[in-house]
């Protein structure tokens, strides 16, 4: 009994992170289930984020398309008619930010600054997101010789740095309340 005592937090962390989780993911995975059918087309958050990512490519000044694609799997971003991008149900940051919920509810604090503090972490991701795509396609259109670094280093690091900067900044603001 002591050691549960002794690692009370820890697991309370554990359970709370692994639970919310698997719980906000089972719901996305249940909304993403109504897209699967005999014509399958990407689910609307992704048609959202592609769309949103060729607008702001179109406000730069670049000839933009954005298309199902013929497997309608995925949404195909274009650039004076070349294929830049895929965009598949794993670029709507969807995931990204169920794991920065998970991680916040982990560390709850006063429900209103909590509550706070998820929605306008999520709307951060999100809008993170959208650059990130745009900056990838530029960077793909503009440097096509670095595409395995814009999007195997690049890409990654822009959204899961900001998820840990955010985490981090929680977390700080966390333990201060703690400490009160």
């Amino acid at each position: 009994m002591s050691l549960f005592n002794k690692y009370r937090l820890v697991l309370r962390f554990i359970f709370i992170f692994l639970g919310s989780y698997f719980l906000l993911s089972s719901f996305y995975n249940a909304y993403l289930i109504l897209f699967e059918t005999e014509n399958p087309v990407p689910d609307p958050l992704t048609q959202l984020v592609a769309f949103q990512s060729g607008s702001l490519l179109a406000s730069l000044g670049y000839d933009v398309q954005v298309i199902m694609h013929q497997s309608g799997l995925s949404m195909k971003l274009m650039v004076e008619d070349i294929f830049l991008a895929g965009i598949v149900e794993g670029c709507n940051s969807i995931s990204i930010i169920i794991l920065f919920i998970s991680f916040v509810l982990a560390f709850f604090g006063p429900l209103k600054t909590t509550l706070l503090y998820i929605f306008v972490g999520s709307v951060i991701i999100y809008v993170m997101n959208i650059l990130r795509i745009v900056l990838l396609s530029v960077g793909l259109f503009e440097y096509p010789r670095y595409s395995h670094h814009l999007h195997s280093i690049f890409f990654p690091l822009a959204i899961y740095g900001t998820v840990f900067i955010l985490w981090l900044i929680w977390v700080r603001i966390y333990s201060r309340w703690k400490k009160r």
